[in-house]
């Protein structure tokens, strides 16, 4: 399923409401929807957001740390996530990771995805990945009913609990596009919110080596990669992204990892 890109024209109607307007207040105002709307879809609207080294900083003051497998107060940490799987390139990019001993935070749809690759989901949970929600149907949250949130949210909940016997913890809203409102909900749902600091824009390329190259030049410490395994190019950039990673040092978790020792807690927004 095509997913919708991060960038989108203004509306018509907007234009035309503003055809009575001086034509400098016009490109200003034009010019100030663009850059709203730019950040919004990025994923980097104006929420409140808080950061993996907040997370584990805080939790360090409580009660004995425990961090799990790696300490990313010490270590170089950063995460691989997919949005929108499971999809026909799923089960070459589980191997990739296998044999790079990589672990990765899965984001998936349920609509056509969740339903028609069932033993995808199952061995991405055996295999010591984070399983999470993208949705059900990938609709934009912040446009439509609470009702509707909830089913676009719960669904692929019960879908995956059905499959793993975990109920999914963590959510990224597609596009990014979230609000008070689905923060709520999320809250009363179990769910937090991840958004990310590194993009390939894969859905704009087929080219595996521009991938790469997009991941490794925004990586930093902390950084949530996003990735879509549904793209011809993705998977294929995949091993050439980890050994470059790996070579200045970075040392890849999931996401529930890269807060440890803290916890994300329902209705709050990470990002790097």
């Amino acid at each position: 399923m095509p997913l919708l890109t991060e960038t989108i024209p203004a509306p018509d109607h907007a234009t035309r409401k503003m055809r009575g307007t001086p034509r400098r207040l016009r490109l200003s105002a034009l010019a100030s929807a663009a850059a709203c709307l730019a950040l919004t879809l990025s994923g980097c609207a104006q929420v409140d957001t808080t950061a993996p080294s907040t997370v584990r900083a805080e939790a360090a003051h409580g009660a004995p740390a425990k961090f799990g497998t790696v300490d990313c107060r010490q270590a170089k940490c950063i995460a691989l996530t997919f949005d929108a799987g499971p999809s026909e390139n799923s089960a070459r990019l589980l191997d990739i990771l296998k044999e790079k001993k990589v672990p990765a935070t899965f984001f998936l749809l349920g609509k056509r995805h969740i339903e028609k690759y069932p033993e995808l989901v199952k061995r991405m949970a055996d295999e010591g990945h984070e399983v999470a929600s993208h949705t059900w149907d990938h609709k934009i949250l912040t446009r439509i009913s609470d009702a509707q949130i909830r089913q676009e949210l719960k669904r692929p909940n019960d879908a995956i609990e059905r499959l793993t016997g975990h109920k999914p913890t963590l959510m990224r809203p597609p596009q990014g596009r979230t609000d008070a409102n689905v923060h709520e909900i999320c809250k009363e749902l179990g769910l937090a919110e991840v958004l990310w600091s590194v993009t390939a824009k894969d859905y704009t390329t087929n080219d595996s080596a521009l991938i790469t190259q997009r991941v490794l030049d925004q990586a930093s410490r902390d950084g949530i990669i996003l990735l879509h395994d549904i793209y011809e190019g993705t998977v294929p950039a995949v091993p050439g992204i980890i050994d470059a990673l790996k070579a200045r040092g970075y040392v890849f978790v999931t996401v529930p990892q890269l807060l440890a020792p803290g916890k994300a807690e329902p209705g709050t927004v990470y990002r790097p």
